[in-house]
């Protein structure tokens, strides 16, 4: 800044007006040669003998350079400015060409701000070093898995987006020769599919019980030489075997969730048993409640009624425990771990553990020792982005639910549950069309008006609709089956067959330009579509050379004429609860 004022800010690096003189272990300000001052009354010229001295670079001691400071120790002058690379050569001292001598009136205020700026563009310069090195530490310590199509190629942080978190009960890491099956290949013992919704105002959990019987794909995995095999699937059998068993990976875990659900994992973290300990630690801790003392033998839990706070092997048999809760069941064994991820949620976001550089580093290193992920995510840039995305989302608004299930009909001593047909699907398409699990009233108001002013005003007649259709995901053949359905029994003459959209779509969309907007109110009429699935942008071009809106058939399409209403209600009976309320394990 000293030297902006004097017209070289442009040749100097901010980082090297304060350096360390290696002479006295001390900083000193660094200046070049100034542009000579004008002499003070009573001086003389060369004819008198008599000059203004010299201007002297300082320590910060306050001794000038070239004597002796505080405690007579010799001063040597330190080297010269460093010019920054590329820039000319310093002209001699003296008037600079082009610029006129400028007076010098250092004032306190700014030699206080040459100091700050040098010395905090020197911390950040070390940092950014340091951070660099360390970050890539960090990736060292994540493992990855190949899931190829399973899951999506990369991460966006402008839609939403769905991550499978697997907990394993596979016996690895120190200490846990105890824990889970012995020989366990390492099942699908704890899983939840964690939905974020593309504007981050919230989050849904859905757990997956591990005893739900279901049908697991054939799927396609990578071993370690590359080579890739097909693990043939199964018909009705326990969710928790679509990891581990016969070879299978989390890709396989993904393409089940998928084939059972309707729901697209786009991303998986993984983790074992160690993964609860070192990152309950590395929080110091987290805070459960019980309503009445635990003294569980098998997991040796043992806690008081009440608040406590666990972490490490603690911590670990708080979310293991089955037989202190309920009816000893897996579902119940959810709610419990439920409420446990809302707790650790809660303190991770919390000011003591954000604004901590200890606690943060130790999550760091935790987290990434932790997990293995597909390798879409695998670097720990992504892993930001993806940890940064989620603290957009308030607590409150963090929904924890499960897959709604009934006991399994077809058995006579009930170890295993089926989805229940009359509430799962709507929870399945309220994910799917990104529907929030909480109380967002004033988004929905916002929502349904929204959609409601779309689908009001007049409609053009069905003869005057003109409509290119594709298939963006939808069943084969739909494209062909609505175009047959729209010119034979609903009179929309001109349509015709567009083929495959670019990319696949979640929802079917139909785009129109604005002088269309009655087209689109008497087409959304005939198929069904709600407002939300209108969507203002530009015609095309069809094949007779007139304009034409796009109607997409997504992977929600359903049919030609069935309706596309999205749910916008939580099922009757449904268990949820979020990640701001604390609540005790019953």
């Amino acid at each position: 800044m000293d030297a902006q004022r004097r017209g070289r800010g442009d040749q100097i690096d901010p980082a090297d007006q304060w350096v360390l003189n290696p002479n006295t272990g001390e900083y000193e300000l660094r200046l070049a040669p100034s542009a000579p001052q004008s002499p003070g009354p009573g001086a003389r010229g060369p004819a008198g003998g008599r000059t203004t001295p010299p201007r002297t670079a300082t320590s910060r001691t306050g001794a000038p350079r070239g004597e002796a400071p505080r405690g007579g120790a010799t001063r040597t002058d330190v080297p010269p400015q460093r010019r920054r690379r590329g820039a000319p050569e310093e002209p001699p001292p003296g008037r600079r060409a082009g610029r006129r001598p400028v007076q010098q009136k250092p004032k306190k205020a700014k030699k206080v701000l040459v100091w700050t700026g040098g010395t905090m563009a020197f911390v950040l310069v070390g940092v950014g070093a340091a951070g660099y090195f360390y970050l890539r530490h960090l990736e060292g310590n994540v493992s990855t898995t190949d899931v190829g199509s399973a899951g999506a190629s990369n991460f966006s942080k402008s839609e939403a987006f769905n991550i499978l978190i697997i907990g394993t009960d596979k016996r690895t890491g120190e200490g846990n020769g105890g824990y889970g099956d012995k020989g366990s290949s390492g099942h699908a013992d704890t899983t939840i599919l964690l939905h974020v919704a593309e504007d981050r105002s919230n989050a849904t959990a859905l757990s997956i019980p591990r005893d739900l019987i279901v049908n697991i794909p054939d799927c396609p995995t990578t071993q370690e030489d590359g080579s890739k095999k097909i693990i043939p699937g199964q018909q009705g059998v326990r969710f928790n075997r679509s990891l581990g068993e016969s070879g299978r990976d989390p890709g396989c875990t993904m393409l089940t969730v998928k084939e059972n659900t309707g729901i697209q994992p786009h991303h998986f973290m993984m983790a074992d048993f160690n993964a609860v300990k070192t990152l309950t630690s590395a929080v110091d801790g987290v805070e459960v409640c019980v309503e009445k003392p635990v003294n569980d033998k098998q997991s040796k839990l043992v806690l008081p009624a009440g608040e406590s706070t666990v972490e490490g092997e603690q911590a670990l048999a708080f979310v293991r425990t089955r037989k202190s809760f309920g009816n000893s069941g897996d579902l119940d064994r959810i709610k419990v771990q439920q409420q446990f991820l809302g707790s650790l949620m809660r303190k991770m976001s919390s000011g003591n553990t954000l604004t901590n550089p200890s606690k943060l580093l130790k999550l760091a290193e935790a987290a990434t020792k932790a997990l293995t992920v597909d390798e879409a995510i695998g670097n720990v840039g992504t892993l930001k982005d993806i940890a940064l995305e989620l603290k957009k989302v308030p607590t409150k608004n963090i929904t924890f639910t499960t897959v709604p299930v009934v006991d399994n009909p077809a058995e006579r001593v009930k170890a295993t549950v089926v989805l229940d047909d009359s509430k799962a699907p709507q929870v399945f398409d309220m994910i799917v069309n990104d529907v929030s699990f909480t109380e967002l009233k004033e988004q929905k108001k916002k929502e349904k008006d929204a959609e409601a002013a779309r689908l009001k005003g007049s409609k053009a007649p069905a003869s005057e609709v003109r409509v290119r259709i594709l298939n963006g995901g939808a069943v084969a053949g739909s494209a062909q089956k609505t175009l047959q359905y729209l010119q034979v029994e609903e009179g929309v003459t001109k349509s015709e067959n567009g083929g495959n959209a670019p990319s696949a779509l979640a929802k079917t969309t139909l785009e129109y330009a604005p002088d269309q907007a009655d087209q689109a109110r008497r087409l959304a009429d005939i198929m069904g579509l709600p407002g939300s699935a209108l969507k203002p942008g530009e015609s095309v071009t069809n094949s007779q050379g007139v304009p034409a809106m796009t109607l997409t058939l997504g992977k929600d399409f359903k049919g030609p004429g069935a309706p596309l209403t999205i749910p916008r209600e939580t099922p009757e009976g449904i268990q949820k609860s979020t990640a701001d309320k604390v609540k005790c394990a019953k």
